[in-house]
């Protein structure tokens, strides 16, 4: 048995690697990918380095939640609502808006709403908001986790260059492109279409596809003047963010929920009858 003494720390050991000094990032991940060809580092710690540099090179815009599949809560809608709202979802905060998407007031964390049940009477919503941060699409991901650890805030709404909000995104969001996602047997790789056949009336759908996509390939009529994604119509269609398995129609097809998150839709599986395509034909 190797005595651990003789060891050197695997840290000691890429820092030796790294006295040659690349001199450019893909000098950098090569030394990287010898470390771990070398058992100095695991795949878990490479995959997590590489994530770090990735970070430094991805804007806001890259990975918020679009407009259409944020989930909001209006400043004049009764608490009861708001309540319910804050249990369906599970969210830990809810950005606040008055008159629109476009008109975010402040955040509402929801261990902030267990003050409503200590005294009704004189709860606040209003004086319970917390300053709502808004950053342009544009803006480094390295530097927005910074800001997020030394404002010790972890929500941003994104906004564009008209200064309409364009999604928000969290400091979640951003350790996931470290960390990566938990995947499932329901993931698409990335190269993947939007839409795939599962069977012959059945379609497994990311939630970001195009009505667009969805009308052309699937024969349906979808308006597009007020939604750009099937994830924001089945947003509006049901009027709340739908847990993982739930099924419901709409316009003719039965739609099941394959992946949500606390946040936002992201799978579908959308079934045409038999009639559907008949008319079609």
């Amino acid at each position: 048995m190797d005595d651990p003494d003789n060891k050197s720390n695997w840290l000691e050991k890429i820092s030796k690697l790294l006295l040659r000094e690349p001199e450019d990032r893909e000098q950098l991940v090569k030394l990287l990918h010898s470390s771990f060809e070398k058992n100095l580092m695991d795949a878990d710690a490479l995959s997590m380095i590489e994530g770090v540099l990735q970070v430094s090179d991805m804007q806001a815009g890259d990975i918020m939640v679009p407009r259409a599949q944020v989930g909001v809560m209006n400043i004049n809608d009764p608490m009861e609502k708001i309540i319910e709202y804050a249990i369906e979802t599970a969210h830990s905060r809810f950005p606040v808006i008055s008159e629109n998407k476009d008109d975010v007031i402040g955040i509402l964390l929801a261990k902030d709403l267990l003050r409503y049940y200590q005294n009704n009477e004189k709860f606040d919503l209003r004086e319970k908001l917390r300053p709502a941060v808004f950053i342009p699409e544009s803006k480094r991901l390295n530097i927005l986790l910074e800001d997020f650890r030394k404002n010790r805030n972890h929500i941003a709404i994104v906004v564009d260059e008209y200064g309409g909000v364009a999604g928000i995104v969290t400091i979640e969001d951003v350790l996931e492109q470290i960390v990566g996602d938990i995947e499932d047997e329901f993931d698409f790789d990335d190269s993947e279409s939007n839409i795939v056949m599962d069977s012959k009336n059945k379609y497994r759908v990311k939630a970001q596809t195009d009505l667009e996509d969805i009308n052309e390939k699937l024969g349906t009529n979808f308006s597009e003047d007020e939604f750009d994604t099937i994830g924001g119509l089945v947003l509006a269609h049901i009027g709340r963010l739908p847990k993982g398995g739930e099924s419901f129609q709409l316009a003719g097809l039965r739609v099941t929920i394959l992946r949500a998150d606390s946040r936002k839709l992201q799978l579908l599986l959308i079934e045409k009858n038999r009639k559907m395509d008949e008319e079609k034909n």
